[in-house]
Formats: structure tokens, C-alpha cells, sequence
């Protein structure tokens, strides 16, 4: 749905309930798409360093060029 910054204006309450409802809310300005209005959402919890320590492995040769791709981007012979 696309309504005006003005009709946006007064009818608010009723927009917000669409939104939350999972319809597409779209207040445009002069003609063109200004907003979205989109229902809030909690947070993501704080994040915790650390969690993947331990879990993930990067081999020494990863940084390592590969003649074959590097042929195929025309950079080695």
C-alpha cells in the first residue's frame, strides 16, 4: 500500500496495524517513495565474544594464490 505523507498523517493508527499485520506500507513524498513503515522488532540479544573459539580453522595456504583460477582471470600463464 502506498499512501501520501499527509493521508499517513491521519490515518497513523491504522497503518501501524496493517504494518504489524505484515502488509507493505509505503508513505511517499512529492509522488515518490519516501518511507517504510515496518513494525518493530526487539533487538538481538548482546552479542558474546568468543562463542566460535576454537570451532573454525583457516588453513596456512588460505591466503595462497591458485594458478588455475588465477589463468582462468588471465593473471598468470
Amino acid at each position: 500500500m502506498k499512501v501520501n505523507m499527509h493521508e499517513a498523517k491521519s490515518q497513523l493508527s491504522k497503518l501501524g496495524e496493517l504494518a504489524w499485520q505484515g502488509e507493505s506500507v509505503v508513505i511517499a513524498k512529492a509522488g515518490k517513495p519516501y518511507l517504510d513503515l515496518v513494525p518493530h522488532k526487539e533487538g538481538a540479544t548482546e552479542r558474546v565474544m568468543g562463542l566460535a573459539k576454537g570451532k573454525i580453522v583457516i588453513h596456512d595456504d588460505f591466503d595462497a594464490a591458485d594458478a588455475e583460477i588465477a589463468k582462468l582471470f588471465g593473471m598468470a600463464e
